[in-house]
């Protein structure tokens, strides 16, 4: 086998040179130049793999990726200068003189193209992309990163950090996930940097010339995706690392979080005063205070005498309980987890074999090295500590790994899958296999859905854990940048994601909490969280207006629970996300990438959400193109517009996608309590046709995958005005008895089911309770909306297709 030339100046640039050699393999072409080995690998006609080293054999991430290339028909042919290889969708050129790619879609659009003097490149150990910049492009993803919706302009780096209170600009933080997408002249192309070293993103940042992606060290191993749209890009990436699996419903509710709830009668006390106060909620946490000297698999036996009753009780009230795990083994002779670990060699360890130890919550702690097999197995058994004592979820922190100081010395050793790398290799995906192992654990009965939170993890995580956002601040800046951080979670994979309501670090104001509140209840994740030592903060501690807000939005949030369980649903089946950021939908539309407009999202591909800082009281939004109704009063606006809308403390601003149909249930106290039995659908006129796929199944246990379930599609002509709900697909039975239908934007006088005449009566709505103790907004506007005689016809809710035709 020809060998490339092994003469290196590591202080200079050096590129991937000339193509000296080439040959075709069974998905693409693999070859080698004058200073490196490359592979173009084809997954499908519209995702290709390239890898180049300057070592064989390559080296890749074995965590991330979960697809295999499969049988794609391919063209290739030689020019003098060039390879090209074509697919029905995807048109590549590799320049022989000068290693360097090039991106066109089969109309010959250019989408991407590699600088052709630098192309891949080497200065020491790092590893280089860089790619030409294109007129006015824009770059979204990266996951977990602060700033505006658009990162051209700037630079941000992968390496999982833990980084208390950061600042709403601060980078890097807890979570790393290098995939990208390029958006330029009505084209947009993806791009999955597969390389788990500390990584580099440079989208233009001090220089005109490039943007690149670099890596400390390692391959040259990314991921190509070609898409028509963004969702198509996005659905591209979750196919090769996975989807979300679909979370127990309770995990969908209200969850109620404290550093720390204790002893156990506080717990009790909390649970309670949710029921009486009539407020929704489904999970409380125990945070390190639940440990005997914060050391993980204990209880405190004095703040928690009996924990098995406790949660016993808990779950009687409606209540699920989540613990805290974080990975610091307490180094402790007579500690079984610690005397475990050393006896089956399961920590990490410096290269002379003596185990690592840092410094973190119990003191200094031994670091389980998750990389390797066995020790998530362990981990996984060890879990039936809490198992066993009824805990339903677990959530993984300090998982970067933190420990104090801050500074994990590179030169530790880690299994890697028998590969044996340093810290530099791990760091970023070790909190993903802690997840992966917390998943198995609570797996281990193979009953219930696992439910796992983590702070840290790696492309791929959301097969494994739902995200939150860190230890953020309560601040108005941060309530937005959540918003966006959890947007940016969706773009790349994450659906599952969430921000710690009313801020983590400091103390809200009154009027913060409760518009956090209420955009946190189009959140996926919906938790609140905060400090010890800092004043209380549940729903019920800000005062009586704070609360009334706050219950307005929980118990909406629970009427809405049969639209967000569709919602997860169909990200399990498309790996899009349920809360959008509008760059997804309307990628080419200039206006969602304003700093004024770039916070507003699409939740459920229903709801256009436009959060807004609670000191105001009024604001301007952007409605995209389509028809929008008000969500509080039903006035409709045409879209591709700014209009300026009034945001009381107590309505936050949403509007209701024309075309879209809302399904609603009433309410309930938490997740597993039985609701009246009508299934209240909301159509709002639109053009055309448009769909939603309404799911049903137990909520809890993986019968569903073994058929139980029930699902069905549900299709609005809004232009012959006729609903259509086929034929249930699956053997569960639905919880609804009878169907609802509220017709917005139509003038409804007469309508038939399935042939036959209705009834059709009018009804006054209100999504909200009006809150009418308090101040009216200026100029005596009214501080709340109501939506009057709305045509509503019902219709029996069977297994059968139902087709309703409504008319004037």
């Amino acid at each position: 086998m020809t060998t490339v030339a092994t003469s290196v100046n590591r202080a200079q640039n050096q590129s991937a040179g000339k193509v000296m050699s080439w040959e075709q393999t069974p998905h693409g072409i693999a070859g080698i130049t004058d200073k490196a080995y490359f592979n173009i690998c084809l997954y499908t006609a519209k995702i290709v793999r390239v890898q180049v080293s300057r070592t064989v054999p390559f080296t890749p991430n074995p965590y991330s990726v979960v697809a295999s290339p499969e049988e794609t028909p391919v063209n290739l042919h030689e020019e003098a200068d060039f390879l090209i290889l074509e697919t029905k969708d995807l048109k590549i050129v590799l320049n022989k003189n000068e290693w360097a790619l090039t991106y066109y879609d089969q109309n010959g659009n250019l989408l991407n193209q590699d600088d052709p003097a630098f192309g891949v490149s080497w200065l020491g150990t790092e590893v280089t992309n860089y790619k030409k910049l294109q007129p006015h492009e824009k770059f979204i993803g990266l996951g977990e990163k602060t700033g505006g919706i658009d990162r051209a302009g700037q630079a941000f780096v992968n390496w999982n950090t833990d980084y208390f209170a950061y600042g709403v600009n601060d980078d890097p933080l807890y979570m790393s996930i290098p995939f990208y997408i390029g958006i330029h002249q009505e084209l947009a192309y993806g791009i999955f940097f597969d390389n788990t070293h500390k990584t580099t993103f440079n989208f233009g940042a001090s220089n005109r010339r490039f943007s690149y992606f670099s890596a400390d060290d390692g391959d040259m191993d990314y991921y190509f995706f070609q898409g028509d749209s963004v969702s198509e890009i996005i659905g591209g990436y979750t196919s090769l690392t996975g989807k979300l699996a679909l979370p127990p419903k309770w995990a969908l509710g209200f969850q109620q979080c404290r550093y720390s709830y204790y002893p156990e009668s506080e717990v009790f006390t909390l649970a309670k005063t949710f029921r009486d106060k009539d407020m929704p909620a489904d999970v409380i946490y125990l945070d390190i205070h639940h440990m005997k000297k914060y050391k993980v698999f204990t209880f405190d036996g004095e703040k928690f005498p009996n924990p098995k009753a406790m949660i016993k009780a808990l779950n009687a009230k409606g209540f699920r309980v989540v613990v805290i795990m974080d990975p610091g083994i307490k180094v402790e002779k007579d500690y079984l987890p610690y005397e475990e670990g050393m006896d089956q060699d399961l920590f990490l360890k410096y290269p002379d074999g003596e185990t690592y130890e840092g410094q973190v919550w119990p003191g200094w702690c031994a670091f389980p090295d998750f990389t390797a097999a066995k020790t998530r197995e362990w981990w996984a058994e060890k879990m039936a500590f809490y198992t066993d004592a009824g805990v339903d979820g677990f959530w993984t922190d300090m998982n970067e790994p933190a420990s104090w100081g801050q500074h994990t010395p590179n030169l530790i050793n880690f299994d890697y899958e028998g590969e044996q790398v340093s810290h530099r290799k791990a760091r970023n995906i070790y909190g993903m296999q802690m997840a992966r192992a917390a998943q198995n654990g609570a797996s281990t009965n193979g009953q219930e859905r696992p439910f796992i939170l983590t702070r840290a993890g790696f492309s791929g995580i959301q097969r494994f854990a739902a995200a939150w956002t860190g230890d953020n601040v309560a601040s108005e800046e941060h309530m937005l940048a959540g918003i966006r951080l959890v947007n940016s979670l969706g773009i790349s994979g994450v659906s599952f994601a969430g921000y710690d309501v009313g801020g983590f670090c400091g103390e809200a104001s009154k009027s913060l909490f409760a518009r956090w509140m209420s955009i946190a209840a189009f959140a996926p994740l919906y938790r609140a969280h905060s400090m010890i030592n800092s004043n209380d903060a549940e729903p019920w501690a800000f005062g009586e207006e704070v609360e009334e807000i706050s219950k307005n939005y929980l118990k909406l949030r629970y009427k809405m629970l049969p639209l967000w369980y569709s919602a997860f649903y169909k990200s399990t089946q498309d790996g899009l996300p349920v809360a959008k950021s509008l760059a997804i939908d309307y990628c080419f539309d200039d206006h969602v990438y304003d700093a004024r407009f770039q916070n507003q999202y699409i939740c459920c591909d229903a709801l256009l959400v436009v959060p807004v800082e609670s000191h105001k009281e009024i604001t301007k939004a952007y409605l995209p193109e389509g028809q929008w109704y008000y969500l509080y009063n039903d006035d409709s606006y045409k879209g591709a517009q700014e209009i300026y809308v009034d945001t009381p403390i107590n309505y936050l601003p949403v509007f209701v996608k024309g075309g879209s149909i809302l399904p609603l249930q009433s309410p309930v106290s938490h997740t597993a309590e039985q609701h009246d039995g009508i299934l209240r659908l909301h159509v709002y006129k639109g053009e055309g046709t448009s769909s939603y796929i309404h799911y049903e199944d137990d909520g809890v246990t993986l019968d569903y995958q073994k058929g139980k379930h029930h699902k069905r599609t549900i299709t609005l002509d809004s232009d012959q005005q006729e609903l259509v709900l086929s034929t249930v697909e699956g053997d569960f039975t639905s919880s609804f008895t009878a169907l609802q239908v509220y017709f917005h934007g139509f003038s409804v006088g007469t309508a038939t089911i399935n042939g036959n005449q209705a009834s059709v009566h009018r009804e006054q709505l209100a999504f909200l309770q009006p809150i009418t103790d308090f101040d009216p907004l200026p100029d005596n506007r009214l501080p709340y909306y109501e939506i009057e005689e709305i045509p509503v016809v019902t219709v029996p809710y069977d297994r059968d297709k139902i087709t309703v035709i409504f008319d004037q």
